[in-house]
């Protein structure tokens, strides 16, 4: 185990896009897996295969290159004293950078689905605040951690470990619109039944 570290610790450091990406797609996708399995219970038969591979393709490719340049930047930022350092990146991540990936979470995942735009919108207004608000509990003290004491070069992968329990809640909760979705068809089906044999009965009066 010791020596896997330690190889996957100078592959980050040899190729830090690469890796990087690669830990961001297997641990977004490893959240779904952990939302269907243990919180959905949808057991193997059920399982949405295509959900998990939306999350992995995002995880890998739109999420972990966007959070390894953002994370490069903020390595390059300079302070005058370590406390104001972490409390600037802290800020600068939660404040500025949080926000607009929040968004682009829930718009990434309707247009990877097939959906529209306009589902896209919709998707971000329901979602947006209550999901951005507990990603502060979450984030806020987690990055104050990383930026203390985490090298430069493992911090993606601390923020990575700490998203495998915070994917899980975005994947269930990005989930929900399927959910209702199939809810109203569920309540289409039944209602059209009954209408057609409330119409036989009227015949047979």
């Amino acid at each position: 185990m010791a020596s896997l570290l330690k190889a996957y610790n100078a592959a980050l450091r040899r190729r830090p896009m690469l890796y990087q990406c690669a830990t961001a797609g297997v641990l977004f996708a490893s959240g779904d897996i952990i939302a269907q399995q243990l919180i959905e219970k949808r057991g193997l038969k059920h399982h949405d295969f295509a959900r998990t591979a939306r999350l992995g393709f995002y995880g890998g490719a739109m999420f972990g290159p966007i959070l390894t340049k953002w994370l490069q930047f903020l390595d390059r930022l300079h302070f005058k004293t370590p406390l104001r350092a972490v409390l600037y990146k802290t800020y600068l991540d939660q404040g500025v950078f949080t926000p607009g990936v929040v968004a682009f979470f829930f718009g990434s995942m309707t247009l990877l689905e097939g959906k529209g735009l306009t589902d896209a919108a919709d998707r971000i207004s329901d979602n947006y605040v209550s999901t951005l608000i507990r990603n502060w509990g979450v984030f806020i003290p987690a990055q104050a951690i990383n930026f203390t004491f985490v090298p430069p070069h493992l911090r993606f992968v601390f923020v990575g470990v700490v998203s495998l329990f915070w994917n899980t809640y975005l994947s269930s909760v990005n989930a929900v619109p399927h959910e209702h979705d199939h809810t109203h068809a569920t309540i289409e089906e039944v209602v059209e039944p009954a209408a057609v044999s409330e119409a036989q009965k009227k015949d047979l009066l």
